[in-house]
């Protein structure tokens, strides 16, 4: 579970984030969503400890963040654009993932298989196509078998096949109880991945609870159309 209260962020005079207020549960898949600059991106940020924030308090399964740093090896985190050595190849790189945990643990190499990652494993990075360094950074986001995955448009670039793989992979971990952070631009995938939408706008929460009651409660069949509802009737 992830807890957050009174989370600010200032960038100079710019307010990224005004006093968030979110609980993340344990078994469910959260899809963060809100327009570019609407304050997503600093807010998984703040949850990694990559950004510190200017008052509140994040708790990742009872440990304060920006405290004890071992909270972090419960986490798989797939940016959206994952930065790897160029020259390495990809068995160079998964092992080099591998020998940065100070203990040994067992690994889940599903993904590898599934995304027949064999068969590129002695190409450089800089030889590969956006969708297979894709297929790297959902490896290595699972390999450790997190308790927490923080996905950050995960199937951008994916061909349908690989697409499907991962979202059933996201669902399977669900299922093993895990706490899920999703954003994607992609609508559909929200829809059929997700428990709960927690929407930002302007640094601040506009909506949060579950996708289906948004749907139910606009009379939406489609979730783009029922955020769109939501805002309207808020300018209304």
């Amino acid at each position: 579970m992830i807890q957050i209260s009174g989370l600010k962020k200032q960038f100079g005079k710019l307010e990224v984030l005004k006093g968030i207020d979110l609980t993340l549960n344990t078994g469910n898949v959260t899809a963060i969503v809100g327009h570019n600059g609407s304050g997503k991106t600093t807010l998984i940020k703040a949850i990694l400890g990559l950004v510190g924030a200017d008052s509140g308090k994040i708790f990742v399964n009872d440990t304060r963040v920006n405290g004890d740093v071992r909270y972090k090896a419960e986490i798989g985190y797939m940016p959206q654009i994952a930065r790897f050595p160029e020259n390495l190849t990809v068995a160079e790189i998964i092992t080099l993932i591998k020998d940065l945990r100070e203990e040994e643990s067992a690994t889940d190499d599903f993904l590898y298989d599934a995304f027949d990652l064999a068969k590129e494993a002695d190409k450089p990075l800089r030889t590969l196509s956006g969708g297979t360094r894709q297929k790297v950074s959902a490896v290595i986001a699972f390999l450790f078998q997190p308790k927490i995955l923080i996905l950050d448009e995960p199937t951008a670039g994916l061909d349908p096949l690989s697409s499907s793989i991962l979202q059933d992979k996201i669902l399977e971990e669900r299922r093993n109880g895990k706490t899920i952070i999703l954003t994607s631009h992609i609508m559909s995938e929200i829809e059929a991945l997700a428990d709960e939408l927690v929407y930002l706008q302007d640094g601040e929460i506009f909506y949060n609870g579950h996708l289906k009651s948004m749907l139910r409660n606009t009379g939406e069949k489609k979730l783009e159309r029922a955020i769109a509802r939501l805002i309207e009737g808020a300018a209304a």
